[in-house]
Order: C-alpha cells, then sequence, then structure tokens
C-alpha cells in the first residue's frame, strides 16, 4: 500500500523527479524485522506537473465531490468548492470557528458515503475553547446553494492548552456510519504522557458513529472519558487511509527520527511516549530509551531520519 499527498494546488512545473536521498539515521535503533525502514527504493519515475488553481490559502484538506468538483479546507478556517475548470468558490457560510495558530485551523474534510443522497460533509478542526484549543470533529449538510446547514461537533478532544501543535488530523466517515478520526498529542508526549492515559483523548485513534455515539468495537467501553479510543500511544498523525480490506492505516509523524506507518488496531498500544525510533530534539533518548518493548506495537514502517510523510 502506498499513501500519497493530493496536491490541488502545483507550486512550479517538474518533468522528472530523483530519488530522495537518504541521510544518517538520527538514532542507532536496528529495525525489529526486514525491510522495516530504509527498504529498496522504487525504480526512478518521470513526473509531469500541472497546475490546477490558484488563490488558494494554505490548503490542507480536500475532498473530491461526485459532481467532480472538489471541497478544500484552508488552514485559517475556510471552506471553497474547486471546480473542474480550476476555479475556486468563496468560502461556504455555516463553518464553526476554528482555532487559526501554529499547526491549528481548519483541518480535514470528507464526505459521507452517501453524500449524493444525504449531502453530509465531516471535517476536523482545531477548536477553540476555554483553556486553549482541542482538535474536534464536526458535521453539517452541504446545500445546493453553498451553505453549510445543521452544522455540530460528533467529538471533541478532552485537555485543551494554548499550544499550537500537534492537532492532527484526519478523518473518514465508513458505510457502516462510524467515523475514524486521528488525534495528535498536542505536544504533551514530548514532556508528559498522556498519549498513555485512558482517561485523556490525546495522541489517540478515536472510532464514533456519524452523531457522534460510541459504536460496538471499540475496546475501552465503559471507562470514563475513553469510550471513543480505538488506539493509543500516538504522536501526530497526519495520514489515514482504507485498504481494499476495510483496515484503517495511519501515518504518524516522529520527533528527530521515527515517523511510522501503522495498523491500528483495537485496544493496542502503539508506545508513545515510551518507545520510538526517534530521539529527542535534545538528542537524548525518549521515554524507555528503546524502540522496541513488550506491551506496544511495532510500526510496520519507520523512517529514520523523518520525511514528515502524509495524505489520504
Amino acid at each position: 500500500m502506498r499513501f500519497a499527498t493530493v496536491i490541488a494546488v502545483a507550486l512550479m512545473p517538474l518533468s522528472t523527479i530523483a530519488q530522495v536521498q537518504q541521510g544518517a539515521p538520527n538514532a542507532d535503533f536496528a529495525p525489529a524485522f526486514e525491510n522495516q525502514t530504509r527498504a529498496p527504493a522504487l525504480a526512478e519515475t518521470p513526473l509531469d506537473v500541472t497546475v490546477f488553481a490558484k488563490g488558494l490559502r494554505r490548503p490542507w484538506g480536500i475532498a473530491p465531490l461526485p459532481s467532480g468538483q472538489f471541497l478544500v479546507t484552508e488552514r485559517g478556517g475556510a471552506l471553497r468548492v474547486l471546480s473542474a475548470d480550476g476555479s475556486v468558490s468563496g468560502p461556504i457560510s455555516g463553518m464553526l470557528d476554528v482555532f487559526a495558530d501554529g499547526q491549528g485551523g481548519l483541518l480535514d474534510v470528507a464526505i459521507s458515503p452517501r453524500f449524493s443522497q444525504d449531502r453530509t460533509v465531516f471535517w476536523t478542526y482545531s477548536k477553540p475553547v476555554r483553556g486553549g484549543a482541542v482538535t474536534a470533529a464536526a458535521r453539517g449538510a452541504l446545500s445546493n446553494e453553498g451553505r453549510l446547514t445543521a452544522v455540530r461537533d460528533i467529538f471533541v478532544q478532552s485537555d485543551p492548552n494554548r499550544g499550537g501543535q500537534h492537532f492532527g488530523s484526519r478523518i473518514i466517515p465508513m458505510r457502516d456510519g462510524t467515523v475514524w478520526i486521528t488525534t495528535g498529542d498536542r505536544g504533551e508526549g514530548d514532556s508528559g504522557t498522556m498519549p498513555q492515559q485512558l482517561d485523556s483523548i490525546v495522541g489517540k485513534v478515536i472510532r464514533v458513529t456519524a452523531d457522534g455515539g460510541v459504536p460496538q468495537g471499540n475496546r475501552f467501553v465503559g471507562q470514563a472519558g475513553a469510550e471513543a479510543i480505538w488506539s493509543l500511544g500516538h504522536r501526530n498523525m497526519q495520514g489515514a487511509a482504507i485498504d481494499d480490506r476495510g483496515q484503517l492505516w495511519t501515518i504518524e509523524h516522529g520527533p528527530r527520527g521515527g515517523d511510522e506507518l501503522n495498523l491500528p488496531l483495537a485496544g493496542r498500544n502503539y508506545g508513545w511516549p515510551i518507545v520510538s525510533y526517534g530521539i529527542n530534539y535534545s538528542g537524548d533518548p525518549l521515554g524507555s530509551g528503546v524502540a522496541v518493548l513488550s506491551g506496544t506495537e511495532q510500526p510496520v514502517y519507520y523512517w529514520d531520519p523523518v520525511i514528515a510523510p502524509a495524505g489520504r
């Protein structure tokens, strides 16, 4: 499986692209299994880039519409329609206020699997709340006139802080009526253990119903504040996709080294910040100082040095 970033705006034309040269690793960890890192590179592939649209300001998320148009989020808070001819609409009205600071703002966008019937749009954003900001997910109905109605949150992260980092976030609505949401650790994992705590919803994969309820299959139902948690121990998930078997895959940004590709399973612990294939930015060890520890899951693949992969 390959992750790719969908690009609505190209900055410059290119005729070919060379393989990325890998620098020296930041850490000296050995991979847990063959090809877990620095796997053989693909052959060099010609690439032509064409400018499709201009005028977007910090576009972050994109979702194709059945009409051949696209919904595009701008991190500052605007949701726009991008047409097949490259024209960009004005901001869609009805959008909730966002905390547009640092890495925060209006983030991912996706449409309902039954969009042609229900016109439902889902998005994630950094929500301003008392004490700072949190990652949140919302839904609304997109009218033919280009307005969002019946707008409401379906998930709001706990543990606000005033920092502007590590919000995540990707959102994927499923045909079974559930919704995947990835959250970042808000920077708390660099100096604390919130991603490991079930009474905190930072650094978690979240699974809720399309109305914000608790679906069957979640493993922490009945534990206060943890009902929506699918998996824990994540740092800053910036990519998510569903494969042909219906399984969720995520991309997670690490510190100095240790970007990860994961296959999150229900109730599993993916280690952050106890274990990591990276190190602190200071060069000091992280957590337990090891990359493999009983009770935590290994990434399917990791990068060191990091490349900040992302995308759907």
